[in-house]
């Protein structure tokens, strides 16, 4: 699926990602994680908003993070294609109302996207100042670290400018909350506790890497004890060629990890060794050189 995603094949990340759910229920490798997002950049709207209705669990599906904030981008698009058709069944804030409820119910999501995005609103650097969203942890395992996948698999659709703008008019609804609805604060903080009372993390077996768009990279260290084998850690001098070896300096296999032995051949200067017509080659090659 990320691999695909990253070759702009968006709408066949998401039947991927489809199948992959469809498999198993359990949802052991977190597509539920990212079909939201996978959903938005090939722009089915409408399947997202039917999907988050029919899919059944235990729980709401836009109590989860990601579709609590995909939904509201969701809608926002929705509304977009209504205005253009003179048409507005979903109502002109909807999308607005939706996002700030997600900022009430996530707050620490705001300063994740303002660093991460980076979001360069004065307006926003400002209020992730507020006592509301400084922090960067709710105090809730499972829910920080469903938090710290969302930013991490969906901080690239926040660079559109017309969400970034969404974005503004629903933190303004939100602290206009915050300062005359303190009672829907207080439910939506008591909702978010109910839902996500583990004292462990529930999702600890989905790792932010294994859903991020970035190409993970192995340390030099790694990669030289995984590819080169012992002894042959610097490339050799130029009289050192396989060619100009003895035969008894031929590597010799031996029991070691076949796929690390692969990789290892791939190097100029490794040489396992070409059969008894190559060494007979290099024994010719030899006697030439020595005036034989």
């Amino acid at each position: 699926m990320n691999s695909m995603e990253r070759q702009g094949c968006h709408r066949s990340a998401l039947e991927v990602c489809k199948l992959l759910l469809s498999l198993e229920s359990e949802d052991p490798l977190g597509a539920l994680s990212c079909i939201d997002y996978f959903t938005l950049r090939a722009d089915e709207y409408l399947w997202l908003e039917g999907f988050s209705q029919d899919y059944v669990q235990d729980n709401s599906l836009w109590l989860f993070p990601n579709f609590s904030f995909s939904l509201a981008i969701c809608w926002f698009y929705l509304e977009q294609e209504e205005l253009k058709n003179n048409n507005s069944s979903h109502g002109k804030s909807s999308s607005v109302n939706l996002l700030k409820q997600a900022l009430l119910l996530y707050p620490s999501v705001l300063k994740k996207l303002v660093g991460k995005v980076p979001l360069k609103d004065q307006f926003l650097q400002k209020i992730v100042k507020h006592t509301f969203f400084r922090s960067e942890n709710l105090g809730l395992p499972s829910l920080d670290h469903l938090i710290n996948i969302y930013v991490e698999r969906n901080y690239l659709i926040w660079r559109s400018p017309d969400l970034q703008n969404l974005l503004h008019d629903a933190v303004k609804a939100t602290m206009e909350a915050l300062e005359t609805h303190e009672r829907e604060v207080e439910d939506w903080a008591c909702l978010r506790k109910e839902t996500f009372s583990a004292t462990k993390n529930e999702y600890s077996y989905l790792l932010v890497s294994d859903l991020s768009d970035s190409v993970p990279s192995i340390s030099p260290e790694n990669l030289e004890h995984f590819v080169v084998g012992p002894g042959i850690g610097q490339p050799p001098p130029l009289e050192a060629h396989p060619f100009n070896r003895r035969v008894e300096d031929v590597i010799d296999i031996g029991d070691r990890n076949t796929l690390a032995a692969l990789f290892e051949s791939i190097l100029p200067w490794v040489n396992y060794g070409r059969g008894d017509d190559d060494l007979d080659y290099l024994d010719d090659n030899n006697d030439h050189d020595s005036g034989d």
